[in-house]
């Protein structure tokens, strides 16, 4: 898991030059969930950035993985959002415990939905482009990204690390939110921001709640974003720099 900005490190004053809304930080406690918090936190960002707003449940989608190991890639909480859906935070918080009835509708603004409904409203099919890097493996062609969490066999878009960091620039100048994933751990970029000796650092979006240095975010270092990266994914807008 990442330190950067845990209490045992060095603390450092940052300037945002970027920082996009977000809704509050979420916990994922002891669960292996990163995957659903970093993708649903992108979701919820991109929705508050068009004057929307949405709240989303991590564990919903961790009850519908129905799996015993929780670990997956982000692009399984894509997957399950357009085979299950999702409801909203409120009806499953962090907290829910197992004799807590999965919800089977969602209520919003005097309407009913069912949850595969809410999420196609909040996620349309085909809305997030996933890409990844991998100089391996022919570029401009979708591969299957080969770490364990990866057991859907999902494929992603080869590009190469540069054009991956040039769109993941882009998308934030763009204001639009990027999901993050390494081999370790799975977060969403919200910014960018430099330190008292103005070296670069993205601002993620964690998902161990707010008991944490800079209440819940965490500044990474560029470099070890992209030493560390296995995935990223982004709205089709973001990808296409709109």
């Amino acid at each position: 898991m990442f330190a950067i900005g845990c209490s045992d490190q060095p603390q450092h004053t940052f300037t945002n030059e970027l920082l996009l809304p977000m809704t509050p930080v979420k916990d994922q406690g002891d669960t292996e969930l990163c995957w659903a918090y970093a993708m649903l936190a992108t979701i919820e960002t991109e929705h508050l950035l068009r004057g929307d707003s949405v709240n989303l449940s991590p564990q919903y989608l961790g009850r519908m993985l129905k799996r015993k190991n929780q670990r997956a890639m982000c692009q399984t909480a894509l997957n399950l959002l357009q085979r299950y859906g999702v409801v909203g935070f409120d009806v499953m918080p962090d907290d829910a415990t197992s004799d807590l009835p999965t919800p089977k509708n969602v209520f919003l603004l005097g309407a009913t939905y069912t949850p595969l409904e809410f999420a196609h409203s909040v996620c349309a099919p085909d809305e997030y482009v996933s890409l990844t890097s991998f100089p391996d493996s022919p570029y401009y062609k979708k591969i299957e990204v080969p770490i364990p969490d990866n057991w859907e066999h999902n494929r992603l878009l080869n590009v190469p690390l540069d054009t991956l960091r040039k769109h993941v620039n882009s998308a934030l100048r763009h204001r639009h939110p990027v999901c993050y994933e390494s081999r370790d751990h799975a977060m969403t970029i919200v910014g960018m921001a430099r330190d008292e000796e103005h070296h670069a650092y993205y601002i993620l979006k964690n998902s161990w709640g707010t008991n944490q240095p800079y209440e819940g975010l965490v500044y990474m270092p560029v470099r070890r974003l992209w030493r560390d990266v296995v995935a990223i994914y982004m709205t089709r807008d973001a990808y296409e720099g709109r």
